[in-house]
């Protein structure tokens, strides 16, 4: 029994590998397809989010500005001219946005670049020849 002639119905080594091909061939392009499928559904949500914050930040952006004139008419109210109430809104934005610009250079300031990874950076190449 140990010496039993090859069927007929037993598939090469050739035909295996052809088969196996096809199937890591076919696994990939359905792979492909799924990817892509789930990027749209995710590209589209995005879009969507996207289009969502710019439309609420052009709500956020008329209220500052009904702010302001609020705050205006109500610094007339309390017995100032209209011309200097919105003059004085004005300033208070000047100066917040001063402030901001102040602390955004402090923080740019800080900003340093990566010392280390620069140094270990410098020290791969010895390191691949070997010198490391």
């Amino acid at each position: 029994m140990a010496n039993e002639p090859v069927k007929d119905t037993d598939p090469t080594l050739g035909k295996l590998v052809m088969d196996a091909q096809r199937d890591i061939s076919s696994l990939i392009s359905k792979e492909i397809q799924l990817a892509k499928s789930e990027l749209t559904v995710s590209i589209k949500h995005g879009g969507v989010g996207i289009g969502l914050f710019a439309g609420a930040a052009f709500l956020g952006l008329l209220a500052i500005i009904m702010l302001s004139v609020s705050i205006a008419y109500f610094i007339h109210w309390a017995g100032l001219g209209l011309h200097w109430a919105f003059l004085i809104v004005f300033a208070l934005y000047v100066l917040l946005a001063a402030l901001l610009a102040f602390i955004g250079v402090k923080q740019v300031k800080q900003v340093k670049a990566p010392e280390r990874a620069i140094e270990q950076g410098k020290q791969i190449p010895q390191a691949l020849k070997g010198k490391g």
